[in-house]
C-alpha cells in the first residue's frame, strides 16, 4: 500500500469515526427533547402518543381533587378554549394553586388522559413560561374575535 493510499484510508476512517459519533449525539439529543403543547393542541391530536411532552396553561379553578393516600392529585388544565385532565402522583410544588399558571411533564393515556411525572408551577407573580403565556393571549384573542362575530 503505498503513503497516499494510507492517507486516503486513514481520512476515510476519521470521517467515517465523526460521522458515527455526530449520529450517535443527534439520537441521544433526539430521544430527550421535549415539546410544549397547549391543551387545544392536545384535544386536536397535535401531540405525540406514546412519547413524553409538556402541557401548560392555567390550573382550572375547583378542579383539583386529591386523594386520600395524600399524593394522588387530579386537575384540569385550560387554555380558556380547552380542557385536559391531569393525573400526578406525588407532591405538588408549594407554589400549585388554582387559577394560576402550571406546566406538567408526562404522556397521555387512553383511560386517564394526561398523567404527569412532574409538576411545575411558576415562581412569582409575574412569570409564567413562554409558551403557555403565548398559548392563553392566543386564546383570548381567539375568543375575543368569537365575541365580536354574530
Amino acid at each position: 500500500m503505498s503513503p497516499r493510499q494510507k492517507r486516503l484510508l486513514l481520512l476515510g476512517l476519521g470521517l467515517a469515526g465523526l460521522a458515527l459519533a455526530t449520529a450517535l449525539v443527534l439520537q441521544a439529543f433526539s430521544k430527550n427533547l421535549v415539546f410544549f403543547y397547549t391543551p387545544s393542541q392536545v384535544q386536536a391530536g397535535e401531540a405525540p402518543k406514546g412519547r413524553s411532552f409538556r402541557v401548560g396553561g392555567l390550573v382550572e379553578a375547583g378542579s383539583l381533587q386529591r386523594e386520600a393516600d395524600g399524593l394522588g392529585n387530579r386537575f384540569v388544565v385550560t387554555d380558556q378554549q380547552q380542557r385536559l385532565q391531569v393525573h400526578y402522583r406525588g407532591l405538588l410544588p408549594d407554589l400549585f394553586k388554582e387559577g394560576k399558571g402550571v406546566v406538567a411533564q408526562g404522556r397521555l393515556s387512553e383511560s386517564l388522559g394526561f398523567v404527569a411525572e412532574e409538576v411545575l408551577a411558576k415562581h412569582d407573580e409575574n412569570y409564567m413560561p413562554p409558551e403557555a403565556a403565548r398559548a392563553l393571549e392566543a386564546a383570548a384573542k381567539a375568543k375575543q374575535q368569537q365575541g365580536l362575530q354574530p
